[in-house]
This record gives structure tokens, sequence and C-alpha cells, in this order.
């Protein structure tokens, strides 16, 4: 097996990576890093001295291939699989592209920026910058659900790069800054994603370290659940 994916099975970015390999069965070795313990991190650093996970290792192509997007492309571009996740036509690639982004930096940056702050030392808390991100929540909240009005998926009626983002940052995002209930296209939306086999896999990995999420307390009894 050539590929190897050096991530951890909470971290929300690997969840973006795995979902994408899941979706098309392609073969692949899970290592899991620890960036707090110094030998373990250097799985990582030694490929990508960012430190940054997570990071795919291509041994048949001697390729080190960092940052989500850029692996989910990388995998489709040589590894290919029944699941095309990337339109061939360009303006349809360059939306799914957009929302791809979208959903990484205005979902999954501010939920980590509140759930990061949840765990910083006393008298190092930043109110402002956590109000900041869950304004930047409920506005992605209201352009989501009007992206996917007559929508299955965040790009029409197949499942691609933008939902691989997608599913993960909504995720972690719903548990710190709850979906407001008058979004229901996000609502429906999210219920689909959970229903992905991919992703309720991705999930089910992660289910095990949930303990070590911050808000933990505030997680549904549904995701808790065997």
């Amino acid at each position: 097996m050539s590929l190897t994916l050096y991530l951890h099975p909470l971290a929300s970015f690997c969840h973006k990576v795995l979902i994408a390999l899941y979706e098309n069965g392609t073969p692949f070795t899970a290592e899991i890093v620890d960036l707090g313990n110094p030998d373990s991190a250097r799985q990582v650093t030694d490929r990508w001295p960012v430190g940054k996970i997570p990071v795919l290792e291509d041994r048949a192509r001697n390729r080190v291939i960092p940052e989500t997007s850029i692996i989910i492309e990388y995998l489709e571009r040589h590894y290919p699989g029944p699941a095309k996740l990337l339109p061939d036509e360009a303006e349809a690639a360059l939306d799914t592209r957009l929302w791809d982004r979208f959903f990484d930096q205005y979902v999954q940056v501010p939920m980590q920026k509140i759930v990061t702050d949840h765990i910083r030392p006393p008298g190092a808390a930043d109110p402002h910058g956590v109000a900041e991100a869950r304004n930047t929540l409920r506005t992605a909240y209201a352009m989501i659900d009007g992206q996917l009005a007559g929508r299955d998926w965040a790009m029409g009626d197949s499942f691609s790069l933008a939902d691989c983002a997608a599913a993960p940052g909504l995720f972690f995002a719903a548990i710190v800054e709850p979906f407001p209930a008058e979004y229901a296209n996000l609502a429906a939306y999210f219920e689909r994603l959970l229903a992905r086999p991919s992703v309720a896999r991705a999930l089910a990995e992660a289910r095990p370290y949930f303990d070590m999420f911050p808000y933990r307390e505030a997680m549904p009894a549904r995701f808790l659940a065997d």
C-alpha cells in the first residue's frame, strides 16, 4: 500500500480527507499522530515542517502532499475512483473549489477558534475573537442555507469536494454554535451528510476520542452513542 495518511481521528480537517478516501474506497494506511508528543509529531514535521495534519505520503510516486484540498485533488488525479469529487467542466470545478474553500475558511476556521479559546489558560481568553468567530459562523449558516435551496448536496445532485469539507466543519460547528431554527435547508443537508456512509465512518472512528473534545458536554447524545 503506497499511500499513508498522517492524521488524528478527532481532527476535523483530517475527516475531510478521510471522507474523500472512503467515498472511493482508496486503499491507504492511517498513521495516527500526537502533535503534543515530539517523537510522534516528527512523523509530520520531517515530511512537512509546518507541522499541520493531515499529510499524505505517496511512496510509489515519492511525493508528500499537504493541505486537504490539494490532497483530495491529488487523489482524484492519480488514484481516481468511482466517485468524481471535482467536475471536469471548468466553471463547475471553479464553483466546487469556491465552496470547498468557503467551508474551510468560514466554518472550520471560526469553529476551531471557538474550540481552542475554550482551552486557553486563565487570562489568555479572547472574547472579542470568539464573538467574531460566532458571527462568522452565523453569516456562513445563512449563506449555506441559501446555497442548499433545491439541492441535495452543496453543488447540486452529486456529492463533491465541497461536501467533504462541509461535513466535518458543520459537525463540530453545530456543537459550539447551533444552527438557527429557521435554516431548514441547512438542517436537512446536515442530516444527509450524517447519513452518508463515508461521513458516518469517519465520525465512528473519531468517537473513541470525543472525550478529548473541549465542548464534549455540549455534544448531543446521539453523537455519543455507538
